[in-house]
């Protein structure tokens, strides 16, 4: 018998419109799954069952009354550890944030949600404010994968993305940078969107000319993540990006009809030989079903070494502008990611910020020329199968050695630079067994159709047993020994 937690978000929310499922009851299934195999791989960092129980009550008095129901009424929402929520903790998993008070109010995103009618009681494991693409932190420890709980979820959004893979939550809030919520998507199992900038505004984002970072929603399907955008977009004029246009749906396309390029490495990033092969055996699988499938990339105008050094700078520039105070006031409350980019970022000259600038401009003008003639482009969810957490990032990737800890991750940043719109989806398992994934990426406001075309390929492969999205063993989880947590301050 399937729990409630193990509904689709689609179906969840139905059956509570039809008063055929009660919110308290798929509260209760949620956390009793967060129960079993939650201390096994610690995605969930901190509940407040007492307010989950009692929103869940009132969603349930409002369904009684005939009330009007938002769109995620009565559905509980995982809410990454970056989101300002009232009467919870955000600590960004740092211990600079340890002992803040709760926040009084929402931000602007949760409100929405709460809107909507989400339940809002859970908060999911990051890295320290989100930098790094392994979440682990000195304040709640390691996110263990759960199908091997000794390897990565990935990050920055591993806790959310393994809540979902585990059915804590048939929904979690995840954001964007160079790749945070499709990487962890990729590792675990489950899907993720990054939006065209400005459909889910930022409307207290420390830098407005940084437009790269992102919220995004993260499920279990696709179809879950058209649910789920729909009630996080929304216009806010204080960010410059929101262009005040919901995404509207769009028909899941005739895969027939589709013209396809895919490259496992874009023509400019490191990937794994057994990653690349299962890219290609995945594309093998589409001939003729997809129209058109060929294997292209952009017409990059800058060297590989170029395109890098355009992320390089911008993100550092990034870091300074949010962390050079802190790492002068609070350095040993940090970890070395935030201090490491930092001090890269104040090493920059305003002539290399200024050559990334121009790079960025290139780079976007191309990839953009490039959907003239293909509708997406597919590449792998992320360069490497999941390694362990003990490690901070993969020193190698196919014996050559990675010069940053976030040069593995350049599958996911090359298209932010391009300010591309970028689905991931579960295709199954990859060279190690553990689950692979694919991006499916379009040009700049082009959302509602990789929306599309992602749940179409979605379900092509979903038909095929070894493209289908592997779910991970929930009584070995239960078994397994709990992820310890840090003793605070904690190298």
């Amino acid at each position: 018998m399937t729990e409630a937690c193990d509904l689709s978000a689609r179906e969840a929310r139905a059956l509570i419109g039809r008063r055929a499922l009660s919110p308290v009851e798929l509260y209760e299934s949620c956390s009793a799954r967060i129960d079993a195999v939650n201390p096994a791989v610690n995605a969930v960092i901190w509940e407040d069952r007492q307010a989950g129980h009692a929103q869940a009550r009132a969603a349930e008095v409002a369904v009684m009354r005939g009330e009007a129901l938002g769109a995620l009424h009565g559905l509980p929402v995982a809410l990454k550890d970056n989101r300002a929520t009232a009467g919870q903790p955000c600590t960004n998993g740092s211990l600079v944030h340890a002992d803040d008070p709760p926040a009084l109010a929402d931000e602007e995103g949760i409100a929405k949600l709460r809107a909507e009618g989400a339940v809002l009681a859970q908060r999911t494991n990051l890295p320290e404010y989100g930098a790094g693409a392994n979440t682990v932190n000195r304040l709640f420890g390691a996110t263990g994968n759960p199908f091997d709980t000794s390897l990565s979820s990935a990050g920055s959004s591993g806790g959310s993305a393994a809540a979902l893979a585990c059915g804590m939550a048939p929904l979690a809030t995840g954001s964007d940078y160079g790749g945070s919520l499709r990487t962890p998507a990729a590792f675990c199992g489950v899907a993720g969107f990054r939006p065209s900038l400005g459909v889910v505004p930022r409307p207290a984002a420390g830098s407005l000319l940084g437009p790269w970072p992102v919220n995004g929603p993260m499920a279990r399907d696709m179809a879950d993540l058209r649910l789920f955008l729909a009630a996080q977009a929304f216009h806010d004029a204080r960010d410059p990006w929101s262009f005040g246009a919901a995404v509207e749906p769009s028909a899941v396309p005739d895969l027939a009809g589709l013209r396809l390029a895919f490259s496992a490495d874009l023509g400019c990033c490191p990937v794994d030989d057994g990653v690349a092969e299962t890219l290609h055996a995945r594309m093998r699988m589409l001939e003729g079903t997809v129209g058109d499938v060929v294997e292209a990339v952009p017409d990059w105008p800058l060297s590989t070494d170029g395109i890098h050094d355009v992320f390089d700078v911008t993100r550092a520039l990034s870091f300074v502008g949010s962390f050079e105070t802190l790492v002068a006031e609070k350095r040993q409350l940090l970890g070395r990611n935030v201090i490491d980019n930092t001090a890269a970022g104040a090493a920059y000259t305003l002539s290399d910020c200024a050559r990334a600038e121009v790079g960025q401009a290139q780079m976007y003008r191309a990839f953009t020329a490039f959907f003239e003639r293909h509708d997406v482009l597919i590449a792998p969810g992320a360069s490497v199968p999941p390694f362990p957490h003990a490690e901070n990032h993969p020193a190698t990737v196919n014996g050559v050695a990675m010069p940053t800890y976030m040069r593995w991750l350049a599958l996911a940043y090359v298209p932010t630079l391009c300010f591309a719109t970028v689905a991931a989806i579960p295709c199954g398992r990859g060279p190690t067994g553990m689950p692979f994934g694919l991006q499916v990426i379009g040009p700049h406001r082009s959302d509602a159709k990789v929306l599309a075309v992602a749940e179409a390929l979605e379900g092509f492969f979903a038909g095929h047993d070894e493209s289908a999205r592997p779910v991970p063993d929930l009584e070995v989880l239960a078994a397994a020994p709990a992820m310890p947590r840090p003793v605070r301050g904690a190298a």
